[in-house]
């Protein structure tokens, strides 16, 4: 284990609740920011596990995993140096997951959290509520489902009639738009 990386998992601290069993990040995130290269390889089976993957990825400074687990039609929009320059300037110190709808229709979830961090004023917390999408990655068999976070800050030129950014085959405003808009 080298310096920079962490006992505890990221995710795992909440500093509103004391939690007596914590996950490693070894046992936790670390598999998901070693193998979001491998088409095959493990991925979050949950809309909540992704949410907490990407908040370690934000601790951790993991850029290209934020950029990865974005939906891919928004991916091209992302500015890396922003990611990374925001990941590093916050001082977090927590992460609550208030709730997790797993099932959102035939593929969305959503995913409603606070990240906690300080400030001179004391401790904030950004509060959220995120939607993710689960599609068939084009590239593995069809049957390999992947989550990815739907991010509503990324500004694309979309028809209600289009077919849906997440490549369902449904028109936008009946899939993903019903969330981005």
């Amino acid at each position: 284990m080298t310096k920079n990386t962490p006992l505890t998992c990221p995710c795992q601290i909440n500093p509103k609740d004391a939690a007596t069993t914590l996950l490693s990040y070894k046992n936790c995130c670390q598999e998901f920011h070693d193998n979001i290269d491998n088409i095959d390889g493990i991925k979050a089976d949950s809309a909540e596990c992704l949410m907490r993957s990407r908040y370690s990825a934000f601790i951790l400074v993991k850029p290209d995993y934020i950029i990865k687990t974005t939906l891919p039609a928004q991916q091209v929009f992302l500015d890396i140096e922003s990611i990374k320059s925001w990941a590093k300037e916050t001082d977090w110190a927590g992460l609550q997951i208030v709730t997790h709808t797993p099932k959102l229709g035939k593929r969305h979830a959503q995913v409603e959290f606070k990240a906690f961090y300080n400030t001179e004023n004391g401790l904030q917390a950004h509060h959220e509520l995120s939607t993710f999408v689960k599609i068939n990655d084009k590239f593995a068999s069809p049957t390999n489902e992947r989550w990815y976070f739907l991010d509503p800050t990324v500004a694309m030129t979309v028809s209600q009639k289009q077919p849906c950014i997440c490549g369902s085959g449904e028109k936008f405003k009946r899939c993903c738009g019903v969330y981005l808009l």
